[in-house]
């Protein structure tokens, strides 16, 4: 009998153990869904850094393209194709990529980006600011 509880204790040991290592175990990232220009094998690291990117071309934040979770919408639905400027994003990405592979051939030093049009801004600027006259130098 003291056999049967020992063994029960000692399994019941080993599952709580085992629940708790789980329990602190990092959480694997969920792939990406409805990815249709950028790879599909993708990692959450590498995907991070192109959204940034668009963040910095553009200046605008992850709801600039990204439809609301119909769920909660506070959160985005990363995978949804509802707004129309996710459509015009990657149109854009297959239009650089054209572009770099016809005149830079890839290479890095030589590229043409979404800052190459924005400047940080949601439309792309189609000519320099104009600048105010100056003053003629004192004499």
């Amino acid at each position: 009998m003291k056999i049967k509880k020992s063994m029960a204790l000692l399994a019941a040991a080993f599952v709580a153990a085992g629940a708790l290592c789980s329990l602190s175990l990092p959480q694997q990232a969920e792939k990406p869904k409805n990815l249709k220009v950028l790879p599909k094998n993708i990692s959450h690291e590498e995907l991070i850094v192109v959204m940034r990117n668009f963040n910095n071309a553009l200046g605008v934040k992850c709801g600039f393209c990204h439809a609301p979770s119909k769920d909660d919408p506070k959160h985005m639905d990363f995978a949804s194709d509802e707004n129309p400027h996710k459509g015009v994003a990657r149109d854009m990405m297959r239009m650089t990529s054209r572009i770099n592979k016809k005149f830079f051939k890839g290479s890095e030093p030589m590229t043409v980006t979404c800052y190459t049009c924005h400047h940080g801004n949601e439309e792309p600027v189609s000519k320099p600011a104009e600048k105010a006259p100056q003053a003629a130098p004192a004499r």
